[in-house]
């Protein structure tokens, strides 16, 4: 959302303190929350997306305590009655020894529920004050609760992924951890198998799914050792009793969803409420959707699925090649993961900041599969592609003269010279006929000789003649 739950101020990250604060969000005396339509949609729209009852009705309350940085000295959240409830986020992990077997398992989605965030408090310790930074108070936050179905950091970092993915596709948050747009608090206990679940533990503001994986299984092993050593967990959460710490919050009125246009009340303005059969109708292609579809329509393996799903625009990239080239898709995906995201990563870029367009690279690609270069010489031309953008593979390939050498003449002179040059090779192959390793080794010699530019199906051809 551009702007704050209930009020009209703006929402930016690394604004000026106190820049963007409304009378509301500094909650000076006769203030009254708006709430904001868009922030309901979002959580309507996240709540369907993980299979999620969504209620019609939903409930504001006030969680009451003081904090310097939350004005009001309560927050607006939703416990009694949330917005959505009862849900299911399906995650995968690649497992088996080599980590190429998709596993699915799934977590239960207790609840989401829309609340607001507090300020910031900047610690000044040379001046030994604290100051207080109202932008990021009254911004719309939307809490989602998972029941306690995971068993270790990896797959509580994978479950995490799989919901940043979802929202990122949704288009409810762009999930950027480092700019606190995604937060995780992790709460962690250990037992005995049959036995309860143990005292938890909370390890708050996680802000990287690396660091998630880590500290849970560190937090883990912790309690471990603090069991088997005779003591006992002491729970850490900062918990709230729902008796004492909340009450309902008189200035919103309950948050009514309708189902449909025909279940709209007489005379009311479509454009002031939340129809939820219009939300689930503009639903995108879910990851997990998207994964399967790209293993059944392209025959490529399920990992390279996760590795273009992974990656923001990899999947609208390695399309956009296979429509401007015929190479088969199984083809196109090493060189998409390898060659292209290897470069990529390498200096830190992103799919958008490619100097190498699909439309490029479908050039190259069709440039070898048409015979008129070999696949060493692609991936020189790939490289000089990167370094100089404005160059097609074919002005490349024409100025360096890096065409496939055809010439069945040259090459018979090309090939002898290598044999003559190596005869104990061709003795072994002479005498075990159909000796591979020498053949291979014959044949790279002869690549060698020329650039990697001969024909190597017409080079075999010449050898297996020569040797035999």
């Amino acid at each position: 959302s551009s702007t704050k739950l209930f009020s009209g101020a703006p929402v930016r990250f690394s604004a000026p303190p106190n820049s963007l604060v409304s009378f509301f969000d500094a909650s000076l005396p006769g203030t009254l929350p708006v709430l904001n339509k868009r922030c309901v949609e979002a959580a309507v729209m996240t709540g369907l997306a993980l299979n999620c009852a969504v209620n019609r009705k939903s409930l504001f309350d006030r969680k009451h305590y003081f904090y310097a940085d939350l004005p009001a000295g309560y927050q607006i959240t939703q416990q009694r009655l949330p917005i959505a409830v009862d849900g299911v986020l399906t995650y995968s992990l690649l497992g088996g020894k080599k980590r190429n077997q998709v596993m699915r398992q799934n977590v239960t989605i207790k609840q989401i529920q829309l609340e607001q965030d507090s300020g910031k408090s900047l610690h000044d310790d040379v001046r030994s004050q604290t100051l207080i930074d109202l932008n990021r108070a009254g911004v719309g936050l939307m809490e989602l609760v998972m029941e306690p179905d995971m068993s270790c950091g990896e797959e509580a970092a994978a479950a995490v992924r799989e919901l940043q993915l979802i929202l990122q596709a949704l288009g409810t948050c762009q999930g950027n951890m480092s700019e606190g747009q995604l937060r995780v608090d992790a709460n962690v206990s250990v037992h005995r198998p049959g036995e309860p679940l143990g005292v938890r533990t909370e390890v708050k503001n996680i802000n990287s799914i690396r660091y998630l994986a880590r500290a849970i299984d560190y937090e883990i092993q912790r309690q471990i050792d603090v069991l088997q050593r005779g003591g006992t967990v002491q729970n850490e959460t900062r918990a709230y009793d729902s008796k004492s710490g909340f009450m309902p919050e008189p200035n919103l009125p309950p948050l009514i969803l309708y189902e449909d246009d025909a279940s709209l009340p007489t005379g009311i303005d479509a454009c002031q409420v939340v129809v939820v059969q219009k939300i689930k109708e503009g639903l995108p292609e879910l990851p997990s959707v998207k994964r399967d579809r790209l293993v059944q329509t392209y025959g490529i393996l399920p990992e390279h699925s996760f590795t273009l799903v992974n990656e923001d625009g990899l999947v609208d990239y390695f399309e956009a090649v296979l429509k401007a080239t015929k190479k088969e898709p199984r083809k196109v995906i090493g060189w998409v993961t390898n060659e292209l995201l290897g470069h990529l990563k390498q200096q830190d870029m992103s799919v958008c900041q490619s100097p190498i367009s699909p439309s490029a690279l479908a050039e190259l690609l069709e440039l070898q599969e048409t015979g008129h270069i070999s696949s060493s010489v692609a991936k020189q031309v790939f490289q000089e592609m990167w370094r100089s953008p404005g160059k097609t593979a074919l002005q490349i390939t024409q100025e360096q003269d890096l065409g496939l050498v055809s010439d069945t003449a040259q090459l018979h002179i090309i090939c002898q010279k290598v044999v003559d040059s190596h005869p104990d090779e061709v003795r072994v192959h002479a005498i075990r006929s159909g000796n591979k390793k020498v053949l291979n080794k014959l044949m790279g010699l002869v690549q060698k000789e020329t650039k990697g530019r001969a024909d190597p199906v017409l080079v075999r051809a010449i050898l297996q003649k020569k040797t035999s």
